[in-house]
């Protein structure tokens, strides 16, 4: 007889949700194209947000309020260590190989000078923190997002999304731990932690007057296509880019002895522009500066 491990009775657990939550969706349509699945997913919600207000948020309070800010930022840097080495995969399948090997040194530096984890060394040593998954893996050689979904207990989604996490749920070594005990109450501690550390905005969120529903959809999804696409990223690359054309600009115009004033547009006049010419007049084609007086006295001999 076969026996099934902890890890595998997880994986058939996660895949069995999404295969009842597509059957599910097939009768919940709107009109929505983003959110085709709309009924379905407000439903979860509404059921996720019941979750929250009686059981999680409590919790999360109560761990926020009574555990040391110290501990609490160990018990974060633990697991997002463990997250770390699965980024580093995702990395170097999406060929970023210089992102790739941050994310294994950070890994490598963190488990071991900083006991498991718990100390974040890498960062203050020059090596940011990214989070890849096989989601934005997926997102990055072309395929679509498809619709969004809201999971229960997990929350929100997309069709690529779910279709990744039997993968995620695999990479992340806590699921493989042997013992039960321990491997659930880290899980239950990890979810707690993750809440605890949005307390204040999702506080903010329910004292706002709006659809809270919409408002986590259209956050979400435009979210997940900014770290599919790395905006972020290309934003800091071009700000690099224009930063070392300044440069390039001022040293030659050091050379050139000339300067490049910015005008009230904000457009900035060709490099080569001279700024000798004298006050008072336009130096327009259709205006040539205005001839000196000629004197009424006879010249001298």
């Amino acid at each position: 007889m076969t026996t099934r491990t902890p890890s595998a009775n997880l994986r058939t657990l996660g895949l069995a949700a999404a295969a009842g939550a597509t059957l599910l969706l097939s009768g919940c349509a709107s009109t929505n194209p983003k959110d085709p699945f709309e009924k379905f997913n407000r439903s979860m919600f509404t059921f996720n947000d019941t979750v929250d207000r009686v059981a999680l948020k409590p919790t999360a309070t109560v761990y926020k309020k009574v555990t040391p800010s110290f501990v609490q930022t160990g018990v974060g840097n633990f697991f997002g260590n463990l997250s770390d080495l699965w980024s580093s995969v995702n990395q170097f399948l999406q060929g970023k190989g210089k992102n790739g090997l941050n994310d294994f040194t950070r890994f490598a530096v963190n488990s071991t000078f900083g006991v498991l984890g718990v100390f974040d060394l890498a960062g203050p040593a020059g090596m940011p923190k990214h989070n890849e998954d096989l989601g934005q893996t997926l997102g990055y050689w072309g395929v679509p997002s498809g619709p969004y979904l809201m999971l229960p207990i997990l929350g929100p989604s997309t069709v690529r999304d779910t279709a990744a996490l039997p993968g995620d749920w695999w990479a992340d070594p806590w699921t493989h731990l042997n013992d039960i005990p321990w491997r659930n109450s880290g899980i239950l501690l990890r979810a707690v932690d993750q809440r605890a550390s949005v307390l204040d905005a999702s506080n903010l969120l329910e004292d706002a007057a709006l659809d809270r529903y919409e408002f986590i959809r259209d956050g979400y999804l435009q979210r997940r296509t900014s770290k599919v696409l790395d905006t972020d990223k290309a934003q800091e690359r071009a700000e690099k880019v224009q930063g070392r054309i300044d440069q390039v600009q001022e040293k030659v115009e050091q050379k050139l002895h000339v300067t490049t004033p910015k005008v009230d547009d904000g457009t900035e006049p060709a490099a080569g522009a001279v700024q000798n010419a004298p006050q008072g007049q336009d130096s327009a084609p259709n205006n040539p500066p205005t001839p000196a007086p000629v004197s009424s006295e006879p010249a001298r001999k």
